[in-house]
């Protein structure tokens, strides 16, 4: 396994649609634990193959709320979220039907230490592949759902900073452009992982 560079706005490449995968092989499974491993090693809690330079539909997923020990937890899931089990690698995702409104503030391993809030689906069903190719169903709410709903964005090149009004991306684009992003925090400075702020 190896950790993987994590693409970050402005970088081109995050602007691109990645491609339907149709080989499930040995290769997408090491791609899938090297995205584990990113993910994790980058405390966030989900991740899009192209955030990593890989144009492929495809997202690890794993938002299991943590004690203060990182030990998981499920007394913060809702009904729906505890019948999902993660660890999850989600592959040629579509959305076939969605109901209601929530909001949450939303950060990206793409566009990190910002934070802002983003309307999504309150409810989902998920039609996907596993890593070998089986098709599987999820019917989700909750922080799942709006995990799943960011990474997808990335597999059409867009961001979460496209969800706000021009006036608030425009802001957030113009201070990356101009003052960069602020020093990764070293290990043991992470934020926990039930903080209400979290990137993905």
């Amino acid at each position: 396994m190896a950790i993987l560079e994590v693409l970050k706005f402005p970088d081109a490449r995050l602007r691109e649609v990645s491609e339907p995968v149709t080989e499930f092989d040995q290769e997408l499974k090491r791609l899938a634990q090297d995205m584990f491993e990113t993910m994790y090693e980058e405390n966030g809690i989900g991740l899009a193959a192209p955030q990593v330079g890989v144009l492929k539909r495809m997202l690890v997923i794993d938002c299991r709320p943590r004690d203060t020990k990182g030990r998981y937890t499920i007394e913060d899931l809702t009904e729906l979220e505890q019948k999902v089990e993660q660890p999850l690698v989600i592959i040629n995702p579509v959305i076939v039907d969605s109901k209601g409104k929530t909001t949450f503030d939303e950060g990206c391993l793409s566009v990190p230490s910002f934070f802002e809030t983003v309307e999504r689906e309150e409810f989902i069903e998920l039609h996907y592949q596993n890593l070998d190719g089986e098709k599987k169903v999820i019917q989700t709410d909750g922080l799942l759902a709006i995990v799943i709903q960011h990474e997808m964005d990335h597999l059409e090149g867009t961001l979460f900073i496209d969800h706000l009004s021009l006036v608030k991306s425009n802001k957030i684009k113009n201070h990356i452009k101009k003052f960069g992003y602020p020093p990764k925090k070293k290990k043991g400075e992470e934020s926990d992982p039930t903080d209400e702020e979290v990137e993905m």
